[in-house]
């Protein structure tokens, strides 16, 4: 159970994360102006939050991890909202962050 409620909060920071880059990048590069950068920045405020509720209590740890999962969710978000059309490399490099982050969250731990 402690590993889907982790996997859950990762996905949902990462929607907040990447979703308020996204956002802020569609304000000033695209020119949407100041209500989708500070939708940006408040989705950002919120990944914190989210990040805050993983089980493990190492700091370290959770970011480390959650770097496999912005690799691999960056990537997908860019396919969903940009059209993005990732090579096998792409996919190949966003597949070996995911194995970091479950190693990095989920290896078996000789007290903590």
């Amino acid at each position: 159970m402690l590993v889907a409620r982790s996997a859950a909060l990762f996905v949902l920071a990462a929607l907040f994360e990447i979703g308020g880059a996204w956002l802020i990048w569609q304000g000033v590069r695209e020119h949407r102006g100041w209500l989708w950068i500070t939708g940006g920045i408040l989705a950002l405020g919120a990944y914190g939050f989210a990040a805050t509720f993983q089980p493990d209590a190492h700091f370290g740890r959770i970011l480390a991890a959650y770097g496999g999962i912005f690799v691999a969710g960056s990537l997908l978000w860019g396919m969903v909202a940009d059209g993005y059309r990732p090579d096998r490399w792409d996919i190949t490099g966003a597949l070996v962050c995911l194995a970091g982050m479950a190693l990095i969250m989920w290896a078996p731990r000789n007290g903590g």
